[in-house]
């Protein structure tokens, strides 16, 4: 057995943990997902952190294309001061996204291998709102009918939707990133479609509670910032301008 598998079976202890204690597999998964999205926020922050600081800057970037959009070479070089000076990393986001994917990744593959690891033909249900959590919404509709996928579909429409959740509450992105988000979506409302439900149900709470994170580390940032900028006028010196009175000439005596 190699260290994945180890790994892997880790995870499966701790979702079966909580099956002992709920006594039902649905509510076990989305404890996991709370616990692994509290044990992550501390990497995430850093990634919401950096995202605020790019869409802080995205006007003057905005800008510098248009004003170089001849002159890419020159668009580079202005761009870069900016990022130097605003003191930002454009790869600082990318580098917490690296970190939580091997977890991402255990997490899928065992939700995948959920029914296998219970070693029961039993449905692995979500009390009475989905009545089995091993299989597809593509495999309910066509074995079961319609009714009974609907509860499937919601699902993978919610799949679908957490990409785009980001980018309308936060209003970040130009309108190439926000054409770009709805594509995927729409490529995701096919994946979801073969995925088994306990992984929609997974990825369904992570980016929702990830969205909640996210709103919050901004509100709390902006009022940072805010707090920043009236120390900096309560500290700033107070000018005061004087009007003076033009002098009028004294009248001379007369001898």
């Amino acid at each position: 057995m190699g260290a994945w598998d180890i790994f892997k079976d880790a995870i499966f202890s701790v979702i079966d943990w909580f099956y002992s204690w709920c006594g039902d597999w649905g509510l076990a998964i989305i404890l996991i997902t709370i616990l692994f999205r509290i044990l992550i926020y501390p990497i995430t922050r850093k990634q919401f952190k950096s995202t605020y600081k790019m869409q802080k800057l995205q006007p003057k970037i905005n800008e510098l294309k248009e004003k170089y959009k001849d002159d890419p070479q020159r668009l580079n070089q202005e761009t870069t001061k900016i990022w130097q000076e605003a003191k930002f990393n454009p790869l600082s986001g990318c580098l917490p996204m690296l970190l939580q994917m091997p977890i991402f990744i255990a997490l899928y593959q065992v939700l995948l291998e959920l029914q296998g690891r219970i070693g029961t033909e039993d449905s692995i249900r979500f009390y009475g709102l989905i009545p089995d959590l091993a299989a597809s919404p593509g495999q309910v509709f066509g074995e079961a009918g319609v009714l009974a996928a609907i509860p499937y579909v919601l699902m993978v429409l919610l799949f679908a939707f957490s990409l785009l959740v980001p980018t309308l509450l936060t209003q970040q992105g130009d309108r190439n990133t926000k054409v770009m988000m709805a594509v995927m979506s729409l490529v995701m409302l096919f994946f979801g479609w073969n995925v088994p439900a306990g992984v929609l149900l997974y990825w369904d709470v992570s980016s929702y509670i990830a969205v909640a994170q996210q709103l919050a580390s901004r509100k709390l940032m902006q009022r940072k910032e805010a707090k920043e900028e009236l120390e900096i006028v309560d500290i700033a010196p107070v000018k005061v301008e004087v009007d003076r009175k033009e002098r009028k000439a004294r009248p001379k005596k007369r001898g």
